[in-house]
């Protein structure tokens, strides 16, 4: 029996209405909806090895129903900073912020002028500064630090990275990201992975900052950190920083931090140096699909190329271990086309 003619009219018209409807919108999709080839998520990676180790990775545990898929609340990818994220010579930026306090602070303390380690900041007395390590540094730290409340603290490490310029490039040291890896941070979160920065670096030196940089919360910053204290001054409260070091987030101390602060066992783990390899042994040694990536510093040019006899991120032990343990080196000079933002421009 032949449909009812005001059936065969109502399937014209609205097949009328959708013509109309759709044809216009069609010129007016956005461009990845468009036929042709998919966007590289990483544009700054060349071609080869550790950019497809990394896709690779990425697709597998991202497949639903394939067997290396990792559940969106187990994707906890976790990278160090200083070296990872930004450069980190000629030392530490952190330990540049430290140095330009001291010469702020000097005015109001004459006596450092002949007191050490405060006397080799004031005369640039680098030599005196390595050779004291660590002592000596979380003494300056507890110096120009302490005495002050986290927002007060926050608020000075603000200026800090808006004045401050580098020594080589003369820019603000937030200009010092790298690019691929700021790329890399993205993608990650694009495919559902939580991105922590797990670092030696003070943690409230951090999140004034990486936030804004990274992409990534302060609550997913984990980092040394200093003892604090919680007053109330009427009815004002506030935490104060005290001249004591609570827990030192860099080598053995990075699972510890993980543990502590993260609460699960990281899938991912980027670092460069040897205050890295038990973060990475942490997070590569266990069942299922893991993945270790070492930033290896080899381009002198652009940035700079150092290993194991750098006193700032040396890199020995973990490169050693790095073949048998099946980690990605990223070969700085071969595998960036791209180093700092700013190149792009």
């Amino acid at each position: 029996m032949p449909a009812p003619l005001f059936a065969t009219t109502r399937r014209a018209v609205l097949a009328l209405l959708l013509a109309l409807v759709v044809a216009p919108l069609a010129g007016q999709l956005p461009a990845r909806a468009q036929s042709g080839p998919p966007q590289d998520p990483l544009p700054s990676w060349n071609a080869g090895g550790p950019k497809s180790a990394i896709l690779d990775f990425v697709g597998r545990v991202t497949r639903e129903g394939g067997p290396d898929f990792v559940p969106v609340e187990e994707r906890i990818a976790v990278f160090d900073n200083d070296g990872t994220l930004w450069s980190e010579q000629p030392v530490y930026f952190q330990a540049a912020f430290i140095f330009d306090r001291i010469r702020a602070m000097a005015k109001d303390h004459p006596e450092w002028k002949e007191k050490q380690p405060y006397q080799a900041v004031l005369e640039g007395d680098m030599k005196t500064l390595a050779a004291g390590g660590q002592k000596l540094l979380l003494e300056l730290v507890a110096a120009t630090h302490a005495g002050m409340s986290v927002a007060d603290f926050a608020a000075v490490v603000t200026d800090w990275t808006k004045t401050a310029r580098h020594p080589r490039f003369d820019r603000p040291y937030t200009d010092l990201v790298f690019q691929p890896m700021l790329e890399l941070l993205g993608y990650m979160r694009a495919n559902g992975f939580r991105t922590f920065i797990v670092s030696g670096g003070g943690v409230e030196f951090m999140r004034p900052w990486a936030p804004a940089i990274y992409g990534i919360p302060p609550e997913q910053i984990v980092g040394s950190s200093g003892k604090t204290e919680f007053r109330l001054n009427g009815d004002r409260p506030e935490i104060l920083k005290l001249p004591a070091i609570e827990f030192i987030d860099d080598g053995p101390g990075k699972p510890v931090g993980i543990n502590r602060f993260i609460g699960r066992r990281p899938v991912f783990a980027a670092g460069n140096s040897d205050g890295d390899l038990e973060m990475l042994q942490w997070t590569t040694l266990d069942r299922g699909p893991r993945f270790g990536l070492i930033v290896y510093h080899t381009d002198a040019a652009r940035e700079w190329a150092y290993d194991r006899n750098s006193p700032v991120g040396r890199l020995d032990k973990a490169l050693d271990q790095a073949p048998a343990r099946g980690w990605t080196v990223v070969d700085m000079k071969a595998d960036w086309a791209v180093i700092y933002p700013f190149e792009k421009k």
